[in-house]
């Protein structure tokens, strides 16, 4: 028998930190820690989960090779280049 955890963590912080560029460590820590301390009070711990959700997905993100080309796409205004959220999800402006 294997000690191999039931249910795998997607959220955990290291594995998180494991997935980010280097680049993005200090502030996913420092927003960890504020997060971290916050959950102190039991009314708050959501907030620590919604956090460790949010960075996950921007690991996600921020680890694809094409993201950096994507970003200086969007900064520089090149909006041809991107599929709109009501073309994928449509209604997707009446949900705001």
């Amino acid at each position: 028998m294997s000690a191999e955890p039931l249910h795998h963590h997607d959220d955990d912080p290291a594995e998180i930190m494991r997935m980010l560029p280097e680049r993005w460590h200090d502030q996913f820590l420092s927003e960890y820690h504020a997060a971290l301390d916050a959950a102190h009070e039991v009314w708050r711990y959501e907030q620590l989960r919604e956090l460790l959700r949010v960075w996950r997905l921007h690991a996600i993100a921020v680890s694809d090779p094409m993201f950096d080309q994507a970003e200086r796409a969007v900064r520089e205004g090149r909006t041809e280049e991107f599929v709109s959220m009501d073309e994928v999800f449509p209604g997707w402006a009446d949900r705001r």
